[in-house]
This record gives structure tokens, sequence and C-alpha cells, in this order.
């Protein structure tokens, strides 16, 4: 190896050893806490999440989840009935109308891609934002998955808010979105439930700003994947403008502008899996990303999600 070689690997080594340096301002919690970037997730050591969670680890995940937004753990082989065990120790838990479950716990989703099944969850997204009531966070296991590929991208949202341009804040104050199940998953369930999933789960408005209940913090929550459009922009904005398609366009013009917020490399983490990988994901406060770059090879996950509060 030559001295620019040596440099390189030694600042490298550096780089790494500083991100994910121990947590100094864990409060005492009764596990360790290594930051993976400096915006969103920590990797959590020294739990086995196989045993059930007493009230001193329970109080202390749910801090460091709403203070890192996903946390990660490693070499957690733990059961379909500890992984629903485990979630349900947060809150109630939802079932999937489109995803199927595992055959003895229909609170856990299964994801499976293979060779004749390929992935389509590559968009920015919060996990079932066209619920009333969305969810608080999900847990998601890695069973098998490739050697390469098949990553995972988180995404903080609150920072995106916070950096985003005050007179934009000032547009978004007051205004709803219409989040809407049926756009992306009436493709995934028979064409025959469909009239029913309609009346089951028809488009609902929330917040284009949300406020986190637990931390107080504001948060950009819309989403491309959910998102179809601003209920009441051109009430609020009407003296901007000259025409009525003006309003239609300048409404597109700015939903598109806050997706592209999540795309920020700034404001996000990757989680390279490894079977018996756990994340867990603040889904209040984050919104994720599957990358699909690994057909047609196997990956196989389970996950369990939490129900949340409405979004005010």
């Amino acid at each position: 190896m030559d001295r620019g070689q040596a440099f390189t690997q030694s600042a490298s080594n550096e780089a790494i050893q500083r991100t994910r340096t121990i947590d100094a301002t864990s409060e005492n919690w009764p596990f360790e806490v290594a930051r993976c970037s400096p915006a969103i997730g920590a990797e959590i050591s020294g739990l086995d999440l196989r045993q059930p969670l007493d009230d001193n680890i329970y109080k202390s995940l749910r801090s460091a989840l709403v203070r890192y937004k996903v946390l990660f753990f490693r070499d957690q082989d733990i059961t379909p009935a500890q992984h629903v065990a485990l979630a349900r120790r947060f809150g109630e838990l939802e079932v999937h109308p489109a995803f199927p479950h595992h055959e003895a716990h229909p609170e856990l989703v299964i994801i499976g891609r293979n060779d004749s099944k390929r992935g389509h969850e590559n968009l920015y997204h919060s996990d079932v934002s066209w619920r009333e009531i969305p969810s608080m966070g999900s847990i998601l296991r890695c069973v098998t998955c490739p050697d390469i590929g098949g990553d995972t991208i988180w995404i903080n949202m609150a920072a995106a808010y916070e950096n985003l341009p005050v007179e934009v804040k000032q547009t978004l104050e007051n205004l709803n979105a219409v989040h809407d199940f049926m756009p992306l998953f009436s493709i995934a369930v028979d064409e025959a439930r469909h009239a029913a999933l309609r009346k089951q789960f028809p488009p609902v408005l929330h917040p284009i700003v949300r406020t986190h209940p637990e931390s107080g913090e504001k948060i950009l929550f819309v989403n491309e994947a959910f998102t179809t459009h601003i209920d009441n922009f051109g009430m609020h904005t009407k003296d901007h403008y000259r025409f009525g398609f003006d309003f239609k366009l300048a409404e597109m013009d700015l939903l598109q502008y806050l997706f592209r917020q999540a795309q920020a490399p700034e404001y996000q983490v990757r989680l390279r899996w490894k079977p018996n990988t756990i994340a867990f994901w603040d889904n209040r406060a984050c919104q994720h990303y599957a990358v699909q770059d690994y057909y047609p090879a196997v990956r196989h996950m389970m996950r369990a999600t939490i129900i949340g509060d409405r979004p005010v």
C-alpha cells in the first residue's frame, strides 16, 4: 500500500469511527447507542429482543426512537411470535389490507421478493398515511437478503421541514393534503375488492405540516406514494394567481417541490441488511425508500406496524 492509499484508508477508518461513536447523551439508557449519520439513525447494541422489554428498556427505546427516528438492531434471531410481542409493547398493531400476512399472526406482514416477483416499493413514502390514523412506527426484520443490494433508506422529515425557506413555511400554514390508498394499492389487490376497499379506506385529509405528539417537532407530512393533491391550496393563495389553471399548476409545483425534500442525502441514513437485522422507525417523523436493485435475488422480510395517532 502506498502513502496515498494508506492516508485514504486511515481517513476512511477515522470517519467510520466518528460516525459510530457511542452517543454520550444517551441518558444512562440500558443499552449502547452508536449514531449512524448526523441527521438520523442509531444502532442499538446490548439488548436481546427475544426477551420481553421491562419498563426501563421500553421507555429508553421509545425515547431513543423519538430522538434518532430509526433504530437498528443486529443479530436478533426472533420468532414471529416474539416479533409481534415486541411491536405490541409499543401499542396496538394494525392488519394491512393488501399485503400477505403470516398464517399464525395476521399483524405480521410478509414482504417477499424473488426471481418471479419484482419489488415496487421504490418510492419515498410514509407507511399507511392513507389511514385516518396512520402508524406510529414499524418494526421490520430481515429473514433473507442478498449479499449486495436491497438496502433501505430512511429520511428525517423534521429536518426536511426545518430547512425549508421561511416563505415556504408560511405558505404551508393551515394547508391540508389528501392521502389515498387506491392509486398505489389497487394493483396489489383483486379488482373485485376495489369497491369494498374504496368504501373502507376513502381519501383522508392530513395537515401538510404535522406536530410530533412526543417531541413537539414540526414534520413535513406529504409523500409521493400516497399524497395525491393539496385540498385547500387555492383558498389560501388566490391573491397570488391570475386564472383558475394557475391554482392547479402552482399546487402541482409546490407538491412536487415538497416531495423532493426527501431526496436530500443530508437528511438520510442507509441500511445494508443482513439476516436477523431489525429496523424500528418512527413513521410519524420519517419516510423511507426500499432500493429495488437486487432482482432476481431473494429478499424476504417481516413487518409489524404499530397504530399511531391522528396527525395534527
